[in-house]
C-alpha cells in the first residue's frame, strides 16, 4: 500500500511542559531495575536499553513488551507505573489512544546510527512522542540530519519514518519517555501549528 505524501512538518514542540524534576524523581524510582537491551542490534553501538511502561496486552516478554506491533490494537499499563505516579500523569495529559510507552536510555559513549522506523508519521496515523527526562550537551539528535535540540520536560512529536540518529558523547544517560499513539485530530493540530 502507498503512503500518501508527507504534508506536516517532520518535527514539532508540543503545547505541553512537564516538571523536569518530577520525570528525574519517577526516573529514579525505578532505575536500578531490569532494562533491556534495545532488539535491533546492527542499529546500535554501546549501550541503548528500554524499560517498558505500557505495551500490547497479553505480551509478557521484555522485547515484546518494548513496542508497537502494526496489527495490535489492545495496549494495558505495566505495573512499573503504579510505582511512577508523574509518568502516569504525563501520559493522562496526552490526550491521543496511547499504545506502547517505554523509558530509553542511551548511556555516554553510546550512539543509535541513522535508521528510518517503518510508518512511524503522523500523515499515516501513528506518532511516537518524545519526552526527555535526562540529557546533556554532547547529546545530539538528528532528524533527516538535522539537530532536534530537546530539553528536559518538553514534548516532541518526530516523524521518525524519517532518516534519524543520535550520539551521546556527553558523560551523563540521556533517558527520554517514549510514546507511541494513534495520531488523531488534537496532535494533528499541534504539529501543524
Amino acid at each position: 500500500m502507498q503512503q500518501p505524501a508527507l504534508t506536516l512538518p517532520d518535527r514539532a514542540r508540543l503545547a505541553l511542559a512537564f516538571d523536569p524534576a518530577r520525570l528525574q524523581a519517577d526516573l529514579a524510582a525505578v532505575e536500578a531495575m531490569t532494562w533491556t537491551d534495545h532488539f535491533v542490534r546492527q542499529n546500535y553501538e554501546g549501550r541503548w536499553d528500554v524499560l517498558p511502561l505500557r505495551h500490547q496486552a497479553g505480551a509478557t516478554h521484555p522485547i515484546m513488551q518494548a513496542y508497537t506491533p502494526p496489527d495490535a490494537t489492545e495496549f494495558v499499563d505495566a505495573a512499573i507505573l503504579d510505582a511512577t505516579p508523574y509518568f502516569r500523569s504525563v501520559l493522562a495529559a496526552i490526550p491521543c489512544s496511547l499504545k506502547a510507552v517505554r523509558l530509553m536510555r542511551l548511556t555516554p559513549g553510546s550512539k543509535i546510527k541513522e535508521h528510518a522506523d517503518h510508518d512511524l508519521a503522523a500523515d499515516w496515523g501513528q506518532a511516537r512522542l518524545h519526552v526527555p527526562i535526562t540529557t546533556n550537551p554532547g547529546v545530539t539528535f538528528l532528524l533527516n540530519r538535522v539537530p532536534v535540540a530537546m530539553a528536559p520536560g518538553e514534548a516532541w512529536y518526530l516523524r521518525l519514518a524519517d532518516p534519524h540518529a543520535v550520539t551521546n558523547d556527553g558523560d551523563t544517560d540521556r533517558v527520554h519517555l517514549v510514546i507511541d499513539c494513534a495520531a488523531n485530530d488534537w496532535l494533528i493540530e499541534q504539529i501543524a501549528a
